[in-house]
Formats: C-alpha cells, structure tokens, sequence
C-alpha cells in the first residue's frame, strides 16, 4: 500500500485548543481523518507525524523518500526552517506547504516562506480544508 506523508509541525500538536479563532476548532486528529478519507479510494495509507522539533521532522522527512508525496505544515518553521528546506530539497516526491491560517493576513514576519518556493504547491487560508485540498492535488499529481 502506497504511503502519504502528513507532517506537522512546532505547536500544531494542540491544534482546537490553540487559538481557536486563528487556527479553527479540528484536532489533528480530525485533520488526519479527513484527509485518510481523501486518499482512501486511491489505496494509499496516511502516515501522520506532528513534532516540534526542527531535527525530528527532518529526520521524518529523510526515511520517508519511498512516501507517494506530501502534505506539510511547516509551522512557524516556514519563516526560518532553513534545515528544513535543505531537507526539502532532496525530498524526492511532490509535496504541498499548507497553512490554516492565511498568513498574508497576519503578522508581516509570516509573509515570506522560505519552503514555499520548493513545494509544488501552497495552500493558506482554508482552514482544515486546506488539507483536504492539497490531498486532492497530491491524487492529480502522482500517477496511478
């Protein structure tokens, strides 16, 4: 069975108890479930990792070359995850940069990506949604 990468990133651990009015009320959980149902059809099989830790996630990212794509919220590591995009870099599958927030709209310190440029796509703004979405894009992109 073919295998998705969903990877999480700093403080999206506590996602529906943290701020609620910017990132929405879906748990990770919930996050995870909607987009195993996405997939599901296709046969492939969610593999959901969430750390706060920059090294980790990397290393996540290194064993998972054979993943069919990604689906990746950086976090706040999209502002300066430097490591992270190097790891980017050499991840050998599509993958696409969501955000719950629109990052736009917020603080100006969110307005630039430094994985953004790398990632097949980006997604901001739609909430859990945008997860759901960039699952659909992932099925358009990898071949059957």
């Amino acid at each position: 069975m073919d295998e998705l990468l969903l990877m999480n990133g700093p403080n999206l651990g506590i996602l529906g108890k943290r701020e609620v009015e910017v990132y929405g009320s879906s748990t990770l959980a919930d996050i995870e479930a909607l987009v195993a149902a996405e997939v599901a059809e296709r046969g492939w099989r969610v593999t959901s990792v969430q750390n706060d830790c920059e090294g980790e996630l990397i290393r996540t990212l290194q064993d998972s070359y054979d993943t069919v794509g990604a689906i990746i919220n950086p976090g706040a590591l999209m502002i300066a995850g430097w490591s992270l995009r190097d790891a980017l870099a050499n991840y050998p599958r599509p993958w696409i940069e969501v955000h719950l927030s629109n990052v736009w709209a917020r603080e100006q310190f969110r307005h630039e990506s430094v994985l953004a440029p790398l990632a097949s796509g980006v997604i901001v703004g739609l909430g859990a949604d945008g997860y759901r979405l960039a699952a659909r894009a992932l099925l358009r992109q990898v071949p059957a």
